[in-house]
């Protein structure tokens, strides 16, 4: 078995594989993509850090690639997509740089308050300039945290330390979560006002895309800095540039941006910036770290079929694979709509597998809905193995039942998930051998394929509505693929699933939500 490693990698995670028996290591790194198509045609296994680009047309190249390694955790450079539909094998090793990355935070923070490289500067230059880089105590300042996931409760608990008073933004983390580490949990908008010093610790969602903007920045406290180690497009960077030049924002430390690396960007040249490049993992124990679990992930892959942290393919054998493999497929749209649709930190998760699918090993079905349903909140840091795990830290009860006798369908799938006051229920079948299809939203009934980009709506059931709703998508130029309508006619509302060529925009969002007799309406990404 062939590995080849592709990007920097730290020398014990090679030192896994070349003592491996029965694989064959090849670094090359520093390929542009037409050698990297030439390189991957003979090779079972890839292993790639942040450089590497695994695009549909590297995969395509492939002969015998099985298996794709990520030494971290983001996977925006990889086609998962296309490897799925290999039969692609992509893994990555999350949690391994936690620490780290919550510690260059907290460095980050301690070199702004105290404009530690803007006067090591000086000093190079021979200059003495002590009231100049006069700086600012953390003690008993706020400290805002949006995103307590692992690395947000790090720096929690770090700034504890500090003795800072920490406000924490996360509306999927229940409250007497984070207790132990010291956080008043409070609205996106009450950090923003309260927070002397805001950092960001949230995957980039379509929620979280620019969530520091122009707006965001006009509700900060004047004089407030700001820190991100998480992720490039969290924060919209030319407003960020005038929201320093105004005084709003004193300073900022960035270590991940929009465009990497940032040629040409303002930031780098401002003098209360301090920029890094995308540093936070980068420490020779979490490099080891990475680059070990990874080795070990893809030798273990390749010579025994064992999958560990695979974002795209649940720990079954091929034989279960093949026949689960619809199954798992709905199981996973099923939680991912779930968890689009609920608002604020899930409580419970209630499961039943009824029919047919009752008879089957239902365990990998079960990651593989704890996967959908957290993946919108947490993206490449959830995979089929560690949801179950990762639910329970967040304190999800979870309930499963097998129902041997059908109901309306021969196999079905409920999902049933209270977040507070709110309970929602989803089911889904399979249509054929093959075929996922929802069937039913709460008390509404339908048809709808799980996949695509797609907008959902409950409207009155009222002539003209679904033609409103139509036209209104047809002006932004969306085309509609298919329509789905389930009625509840007792209390005359409906619930439309309607899936579109193109994403909708957050134009056409706010027009059909502006539409007569149409109470809600939010986009969807299955």
């Amino acid at each position: 078995m062939k590995v080849l490693i592709s990007d920097d990698l730290h020398p014990a995670g090679i030192a896994v594989l070349e003592n491996t028996p029965n694989i064959e290591v090849v670094v090359q790194v520093g390929m542009d993509p037409a050698e990297l198509m030439e390189a991957i045609q003979d090779v079972e296994g890839l292993i790639i850090r942040s450089a590497t680009k695994v695009t549909d047309k590297v995969i395509e190249a492939s002969n015998r690639l099985k298996v794709v390694g990520r030494a971290g955790t983001g996977l925006d450079n990889v086609d998962i997509g296309a490897a799925t539909k290999r039969g692609i094998v992509v893994m990555n090793t999350p949690g391994g740089n936690s620490i780290t990355t919550a510690e260059h935070a907290i460095s980050l923070l301690l070199a702004l308050a105290r404009n530690i490289p803007q006067a090591a500067h000086s000093m190079r230059e021979g200059r003495w300039e002590k009231k100049r880089f006069q700086g600012r105590e953390l003690y008993n300042k706020t400290l805002g945290i949006i995103g307590l996931g692992r690395i947000g409760t790090i720096v929690a608990s770090r700034a504890q330390g500090l003795k800072m008073r920490i406000l924490g933004y996360d509306p999927y983390v229940k409250r007497e979560m984070v207790t132990s580490c010291g956080v008043e949990m409070v609205s996106l908008d009450d950090l923003l006002a309260r927070s002397d010093f805001i950092t960001l610790h949230t995957p980039k969602t379509k929620d979280t895309a620019h969530i520091l903007n122009r707006k965001a920045f006009r509700k900060m406290k004047p004089g407030v800095m700001v820190v991100n180690c998480a992720r490039g497009g969290l924060i919209d960077e030319a407003a960020l540039v005038d929201a320093l030049q105004e005084g709003i924002v004193a300073g900022a430390a960035i270590d991940v941006f929009e465009q990497e690396p940032p040629v040409g960007s303002p930031l780098l040249i401002m003098g209360n910036v301090i920029c890094t490049p995308h540093l936070g993992a980068s420490t020779e124990e979490a490099q080891k770290n990475v680059a070990v679990a990874i080795a070990e992930q893809v030798a273990d892959y390749l010579l025994t079929g064992t999958i560990k942290n695979a974002v795209n393919a649940p720990a079954v054998s091929g034989e279960m694979l093949a026949q689960a493999r619809p199954y798992l497929t709905l199981a996973e749209a099923l939680g991912s709509f779930q968890a689009q649709i609920i608002e604020g930190p899930i409580d419970s998760v209630a499961i039943d597998y009824i029919g047919e699918v009752s008879k089957l090993e239902t365990k990998p079905l079960t990651h593989s809905l704890l996967k959908g349903l957290l993946y919108p909140v947490m993206h490449d840091e959830v995979n089929y193995i560690n949801a179950p795990s990762i639910a329970k830290s967040r304190g999800i009860h979870l309930t499963e039942a097998k129902i041997e006798s059908a109901e309306d369908f021969t196999t079905l799938i409920r999902l049933s998930v209270r977040s507070g006051t709110q309970q929602y229920s989803v089911a889904g079948t399979i249509f054929g051998k093959y075929e996922p299809r929802l069937v039913r939203i709460n008390e509404f009934r339908l048809e709808a394929l799980p996949e695509g980009h797609l907008l959902f709506i409950y409207n009155t059931d009222r002539p003209g509505v679904i033609g409103s709703i139509g036209t209104t998508i047809g002006k932004h130029n969306i085309n509609i693929a298919r329509m789905q309508v389930g009625q509840e006619k007792e209390r005359g509302q409906n619930v439309i699933l309607l899936t579109t060529d193109t994403p909708i925009t957050p134009e056409c969002l706010e027009d059909v939500r502006r539409l007569p007799h149409v109470a809600k309406a939010m986009q969807l990404e299955l």
